[in-house]
This record gives C-alpha cells, structure tokens and sequence, in this order.
C-alpha cells in the first residue's frame, strides 16, 4: 500500500492552488470537472465539491488542482484541503471510475499571440503539466508524445510547455496565418483524447530542478535564494502571459552577475535583450542594491 503524501504549490492563477502527490493517482488521462453533476465518475471530485468554496477540480496523473470561488482565501483552507486529500487517498477509495464512455475529455484551446513573431501560445481550458518543460528538437521531446507529434509537423521548430498552455516556434517558411489553425485542432485533439503530454518518469525526474528545489539546497547561498524568490513573484508571472519562462542558473559574487535562462518565447525574442536590461536587471538592482551588477541570459 502506497502511504500519499501532499505538497501544496502555487500557480501563476491566483485562484487555482495544486496539491502535488508523492505517488501517482491515474495513469495516463486527465480529468476536469465545472460541478458536482459533471464528476459522477470521480468520487474524489465529488467530495471535494461538498466544499462550498471549491468551483472546478482538476485531475491529473500527480495532482489534484482545484479552483476557488473568492469567498475564501486560499491561506485559510489549503492545509484542511491537503488533509482531506491524504486521508481520501490513504483510504484507497478510487480516484476515477474510468470507462470507455468518459476517456473524451472537454478541451477548448485558443491562439494568442506573443511578443516573438516566430511563437504561438495555444492556450487550453485544462492543466497540461505540473512545471515547465522545453524542447529544442524531436531528440530531446521522447518523454512527451504531445511534443513528439508536434515536431512530426515540417514547420516546428521548438515546443513549451507550462501549465495550460503550449508555445510553438515556428521555422520562418511559413505564415502563423497558414499553420495555426493546424496546430490548435492537432493540440485540441490530443488532449481531448485523454492523452498522456509529459511522461510521468519525466516529471518526478524534473522536480529537482524546480525553484522550490533550488530554495532547498543548502550549498545555495542566501543572495541566490533571494533572487530566485523574485524571480518566481515578480518576473515569472509576467513572461509566462508572453509564453515563456525565466530560470535562475548561477549567481557569481566575484562580479556580482546573476546567469538566467530564458525558455519559450522569451528564448530568441527581439525584444528579451531589452526586457533583460531595464526590466529585469533594474529591478534586482533596485530590491538588492549592491549586490547585483549585471543580467545574463545563457541560451537567450
């Protein structure tokens, strides 16, 4: 018997807060539900609904992720929220009753544009994925068979993936007014299909390389602690609404330069050099004074 704990981490949406699950709680699909009458095939969804300030719950292969009405805070109810999860699923009750008729999941997905021409964000009504993950060819994409399918088309270049959403690069042979509406019924369709985007093994693996794992580390030194907190409130939210990302990789004292990378469509972006320097840069000045004197993006 599996012994589950919970981890509780935030999303860039204040209203959805993820309650992650040391073991896995369904295979391969993923489950939303908008009420009570919806999740007659989850039991867990079910009950969690008996909480009157839940408003959707999603369920996925090491999550559950549950959206709130703003009746409540989420600092007040996470920790009854988490125990409520381990003792349901300690208690070995099934999560999802999957049957053939119930394996269609709902998706709606748009396109939006981003501030790199050569990137389109495809942006879903689900959680796709528990963290970020990057692809910069086929090779690299062999633990997610959404990535693998996508570069199976001639005119992508590179595939991310962060929450609810996808960001396509594109090689400059063609027009997005040529290939997106491709992309989006391609993407809509694997995710309807109940398909698995990141392989589980994948996952557990990039864990360690999260900021909260970062944060863990003791031979991280305080100022590197310090700017990765920043970087996670203040820069993360907004690169991720362009379709990108921000890592934190090294902070060298001696020159007091902070190394970063830059993922999605921040990667190769016209203007992320600008966004580097008098977006980023001067704001870690600001908050740390001395202490920092240049940005770098390592892959930018």
């Amino acid at each position: 018997m599996n012994e589950y704990t919970i981890t509780v981490v935030a999303t860039n949406n204040p209203a959805i807060l993820k309650f992650e699950t040391n073991h896995f709680i369904l295979k391969n699909n993923h489950y939303q539900y908008n009420n009570i009458d919806e999740a007659k095939n989850s039991p867990l969804a079910q009950q969690l609904f008996y909480l009157p300030f839940i408003k959707t719950v999603y369920i996925s292969s090491n999550f559950v992720a549950l959206e709130r009405f703003d009746i409540v805070s989420w600092d007040d109810v996470k920790d009854e929220v988490a125990q409520q999860l381990v003792e349901y699923l300690n208690s070995e009750e099934a999560v999802v009753i999957e049957t053939e008729s119930n394996k269609k999941v709902p998706v709606s997905l748009y396109a939006e544009s981003t501030p790199n021409p050569s990137v389109m964000k495809f942006v879903a009504n689900t959680i796709l994925v528990p963290m970020t993950f990057e692809f910069k060819s086929i090779d690299e994409a062999k633990d997610s068979a959404l990535a693998m399918e996508l570069f199976h088309l001639p005119f992508v270049k590179e595939v991310f993936l962060d929450e609810n959403y996808v960001s396509v690069t594109k090689y400059e042979v063609v027009e997005w007014d040529e290939i997106t509406m491709q992309l989006r019924e391609h993407i809509r369709d694997f995710l309807a299909a109940g398909k698995e985007v990141i392989a589980a093994k994948s996952i557990q693996q990039k864990k360690q390389d999260t900021p909260k794992a970062q944060l863990q580390n003791e031979n991280l030194d305080d100022t590197s602690k310090q700017i990765i907190d920043i970087l996670e409130e203040y820069v993360k939210p907004a690169v991720a609404s362009d379709g990108g990302n921000i890592l934190f990789k090294s902070y060298e004292a001696d020159s007091k330069t902070v190394n970063v990378v830059l993922q999605g469509a921040c990667s190769g972006c016209p203007s992320s050099t600008f966004t580097l320097k008098n977006g980023i840069e001067n704001m870690l000045k600001n908050m740390m004074g001395d202490k920092i004197n240049e940005v770098v993006a390592l892959n930018g």
